[in-house]
């Protein structure tokens, strides 16, 4: 009886793993598009690979995470579908061949072997096409389509390619890759021009921290959310150091993701990184002579500009075209405003100090103009005019201090809409477009072809319906949303009364803290929850700039940050509603002396993350510009959060230098650039962290202590002195730790770390800011390269 199963096993070629799954492809043997269980699992039973449907009677060839089948990690075939019915995927000479509808080869290895091989898919989701012997012919690891997996290389050899849409798995307009000069780039390839977007395409590629020194062109990441690559770009993903299952995927929106499984058991996907914050600055989302706007709450939106029309409906890629025709006669032509819009590239010319109607006119007596932008550059005072012979890579930001002048027929002006006052705007390409497939069989029955395309029509108007039920019952409880006072951009906080903020502190009684920004007391609001509410010093600016950065602010979601949970705006009154941080502020445990080691550590990574995530990962660009230990609260666990964005500055990712019409910060805390004059940058940041780290490593004071020197007393800086100490350390060639560290401590600290946290400090306090590094690379430092110093 044995030997008969195996013998019959043996013919059959397929290795049984259990029910309707297959642990390997022998020699001779195939995976039928027929046979729903003809499917290879891996050993862990993380991974699957077997016929994917991929559309109406269109199936892909492909590797799905099983939590998550949705989840596509490769695919063979992405641009040619094979058909329903006597498809297969075959092992014969060592070659694995796909074919369509028993007729058409669509992929093949193209490999001759005159070993015996097997294909198996592996625990970390590679398909491998081995000899017995184990010896590699063929792996999927070297052909990725849109998805990387752990341990899996990028190379000069291979690039990330996007799928059309999220339900169109075809190759898309976005690619990873690494170009001529070694540095790992965003590229969108679109319909008819191309351009590369990320890094941003206005830095130098040592501006943008990647280095074109090296020749290996590789870049990976490994199960716990480390990333690194050959040009010196490296990330860790907001879950760092938990063994999670990761997936690095370039979407259809032309974003590069890391994703976490959250959850097994629902398949959820959380994202831990991406690269682009701000999504309307990746290029050809809109396609041409459009518009793109981001919003929390719905997500990326298009529009066409005034005057132009879709090209192809449903898809933006196309973007729009224009429904007018211009005179020659200039004085029939007119020009429309879009307030804070920009259109990256594409300019005829540059011209500065030039008048709005200087700029107006260069604009109309030149045929090739379809728009021009003037703005004012208010750090030089100097007036900039671009005129513009395409209109590509259009968005709309409130912070974009420049507006755009269309080009248009003045006849029509007046029918024109403005479309950055728009609500309704609907990017269509963002819908789930599945890729459609029906298959022509010789001698078709009519009938049953009639049959067909009236179910197809019936399933179509079926889900018109659900879609439009979908969209009012939306539209109503958005309206509700909003009547109750809340916001519903994904906030997740409320506007209260001035009111309700006097009754939740008892009219102000319990004051918890006063600083240059106002005073902080303490409250417990309608749902019993303990709240830490700040009235603000009377602003200067208007309701619309307080509520624009409010918004934003409580948008930031990152376990090392304050959250925001409303905010008051009402007559002269502005306040704002945060999470009550049990254990205080770092100011005030440091000078209780209540720190030991692993607390200060730990205070040290959660604040080097908060700022991490304020400089480089957060929809905004926001400068804390006031870093200090009275502004770094710990809740009941002694996890730090960073508080107080009052003096913080919002930016542009576009600008590498950001001009303030006063000094930010504490003295004693602030970085030279303030006092010298200089640019400034998240580096400012960077600086103030650094001396932190120098407070919490010594107990004293940044603004400067008495020593004593050879009898004589003198005042030094906190930064002079451990520098003083250091020097000594490589002059004597013994550890200046105990010297430096806070004898509180009794010394009761690690060694290595503490070495480590000292060398990151003295790092972010270089008077030079570009010898400083960044809060991500410090987080970098400071977790998992202890050898580096």
């Amino acid at each position: 009886m044995g030997l008969s199963f195996f013998f019959l096993v043996f013919c059959l070629g397929i290795l049984p793993l259990a029910s309707s799954e297959y642990y390997a492809l022998n020699e001779g043997s195939s995976l039928s598009v027929e046979k729903s269980g003809d499917v290879l699992v891996s050993p862990n039973r993380l991974f699957s690979a077997g016929f994917f449907p991929v559309g109406d009677n269109a199936y892909c060839f492909a590797i799905w995470f099983n939590h998550s089948n949705s989840t596509v990690a490769w695919m063979a075939n992405r641009e040619q579908p094979v058909n329903g019915r006597r498809s297969k995927l075959s092992l014969d000479n060592g070659n694995l061949v796909l074919t369509d509808a028993g007729q058409t080869i669509v992929w093949t290895t193209d490999l001759v072997s005159t070993f015996s091989v097997q294909l198996k898919i592996l625990d970390s989701g590679n398909l491998v096409l081995r000899t017995l012997g184990g010896h590699t012919l063929w792996q999927s690891f070297d052909s990725p389509t849109d998805t990387l997996l752990p341990h899996q290389l990028l190379t000069r050899n291979t690039q990330l390619v996007s799928s059309r849409s999220p339900g169109n798995y075809s190759s898309g307009f976005y690619k990873l890759y690494f170009d001529n000069d070694n540095v790992l780039r965003l590229l969108y390839n679109g319909p008819n021009i191309s351009s590369v977007y990320w890094p941003a395409p206005w830095l130098l590629s040592w501006q943008a921290g990647r280095t074109t020194y090296n020749d290996s062109r590789t870049a990976s990441f490994n199960s716990l959310g480390y990333f690194i690559s050959s040009d010196n770009f490296q990330f860790n993903a907001s879950d760092a150091g938990a063994e999670q299952l990761r997936r690095l995927t370039i979407e259809s929106d032309g974003n590069l993701r890391m994703y976490s499984l959250a959850n097994r058991t629902t398949g959820a996907w959380s994202v831990s990184w991406q690269a682009i914050s701000q999504p309307c600055t990746i290029h050809g989302v809109c396609g041409p002579n459009s518009l793109c706007t981001y919003d929390h709450g719905s997500g990326r939106k298009c529009s066409c500009l005034p005057g132009y029309k879709m090209i192809t409906p449903a898809d933006w890629a196309y973007g729009c075209g224009p429904n007018f025709e211009l005179s020659d006669n200039l004085s029939e032509v007119g020009f429309f405003q879009l307030l804070h819009v920009d259109f990256y590239g594409y300019d005829l010319s540059y011209t500065q100090n030039f008048t709005w109607d200087q700029c107006a006119m260069q604009c109309m007596q030149s045929s090739d103009c379809s728009a021009f932008q003037y703005k004012l550059y208010e750090d030089t005072g100097v007036h900039a005019c671009y005129t513009k012979f395409l209109l590509k890579n259009g968005q709309q930001t409130p912070n974009f201090m420049g507006d755009v002048y269309l080009k248009l027929p003045k006849a029509s002006m007046s029918s024109y809409e403005d479309p950055t006052k728009d609500s309704s705007w609907n990017c269509s390409s963002e819908a789930h477009e599945q890729l459609a497939r029906i298959y022509r069989k010789r001698q078709e029955n009519e009938i049953l072809s009639s049959l067909l395309w009236f179910a197809s029509a019936l399933g179509g108007f079926e889900v018109i319906c659900v879609i439009s039920v979908w969209f009012f019952l939306f539209r109503d409880q958005k309206k509700s949303v909003a009547d109750q006072g809340y916001h519903l951009a994904a906030t997740g906080f409320k506007r209260f009364t001035y009111a309700e903020i006097q009754k939740a502190t008892s009219n102000f009684i319990t004051e918890i803290g006063r600083g240059g920004g106002g005073i902080v007391y303490k409250g417990v609001l309608s749902d019993k929850r303990i709240a830490a509410i700040k009235q603000l010093n009377e602003a200067n600016q208007g309701d619309a700039q307080f509520l624009a950065e409010v918004m934003t602010i409580g948008k930031l979601n990152h376990m090392n940050l304050i959250d925001m949970w409303g905010y008051c705006v009402e007559g002269k009154h502005r306040l704002l509603i945060y999470e009550y941080a049990e254990h205080g502020s770092l100011a005030d445990n440091l000078s209780a002396n209540v720190l030991d080691w692993d607390k200060r550590f730990q205070i040290a990574v959660g604040t080097a993350r908060g700022l991490a995530y304020l400089h480089e990962e957060c929809l905004e660009w926001v400068l804390h510009c006031d870093v200090k230990p009275q502004n770094i609260l710990l809740d009941n666990g002694y996890q730090p959060k960073v508080a107080d964005f009052g003096l913080s500055k919002l930016l542009d990712r576009k600008s590498i230098n950001s001009n303030f019409s006063m000094v930010r910060g504490t003295r004693g805390y602030m970085a030279p650039e303030w006092v010298l004059n200089l640019p400034i940058t998240s580096k400012v940041d960077v600086y103030s962290y650094g001396i932190v780290i120098l407070e919490l490593i010594t107990g004293k004071s940044p603004r400067g202590f008495l020593t004593s020197n050879g009898g004589e007393t003198e005042e030094k800086s906190l930064v002079t002195w451990v520098r003083e100490k250091r020097n000594n350390e490589v002059s004597t060639k013994t550890s200046c730790l105990e010297d430096i560290v806070d004898p509180t401590m009794n010394g009761q600290y690690d060694i290595n770390k503490m070495e480590i946290l000292v060398a990151v400090a003295m790092q972010c306090v270089e008077e030079d800011r570009d010898a400083r590094p960044t809060m991500s690379r410090v987080v970098q430092m400071l977790l998992h390269e202890e050898n580096d110093f």
